[in-house]
């Protein structure tokens, strides 16, 4: 009998009700009061500035929280639980009509975002799977074609709630498309482990 299996599958980890209402509440009267910059693409999305999760107790809370997932979810890439840090955290602010282009996060392993409010499915964030190559590109696209994982370039994340966490490798392609809803707050995270160790060539990053 014929057997498919896939190769060297990708993880993404949702984390359903990560935070409690009260924090979820607090984080968001200081999300709105904090200075926020403008999206380099679009108005209708901003941001507020890095900081590291102790310059706020709601970052440090939420932190706490993600990181033994963090750490779980560093496992499935790794092969190792090993010890986690959040390098920096942001919130972003995405209002109706705006929309947040094409990119991934540098110099991190994992990346996180904890929506502090509902997102419209409109807004549900979608990965890419390559932006293309220097080289001849041949593919089969058209309206009768059947899309499945092995065929895909795009992958829509599943419905999420108001805290609510996501999990993904920091190189993957992501966007949010245009807010067809009400405002979509979240908070968004970089991390990275302690080590990596390659059979004695260690590079420490804490």
């Amino acid at each position: 009998m014929s057997q498919v299996i896939g190769l060297f599958p990708t993880p993404f980890m949702r984390v359903p009700g990560l935070l409690h209402r009260s924090l979820i509440d607090a984080t968001l009267a200081e999300a709105r009061s904090s200075a926020r910059q403008a999206n380099n693409k679009t108005d209708l999305l901003s941001h507020t500035e890095l900081v590291s999760p102790q310059s706020s107790e709601n970052f440090l809370a939420i932190s706490r929280l993600a990181l033994p997932k963090v750490a779980e979810f560093g496992a499935l890439l790794f092969g190792e639980t090993l010890r986690w840090g959040v390098k920096e955290m942001w919130v972003n602010v995405l209002e109706t009509g705006g929309h947040q282009a094409l990119h991934n996060h540098a110099n991190s392993f994992v990346s996180g975002v904890v929506f502090l409010t509902r997102p419209h499915p409109s807004t549900y964030t979608i990965f890419h799977r390559t932006m293309g190559t220097p080289e001849f590109n041949f593919c089969n696209d058209h309206q009768q074609v059947t899309r499945g994982p092995f065929n895909s370039t795009k992958w829509v994340s599943p419905a999420a709630d108001a805290g609510d966490l996501i999990l993904f490798p920091s190189y993957l392609l992501h966007a949010v498309p245009a807010n067809q809803g009400e405002q979509r707050i979240s908070v968004a995270f970089n991390a990275i482990p302690e080590r990596l160790d390659s059979w004695g060539y260690v590079v420490r990053f804490a």
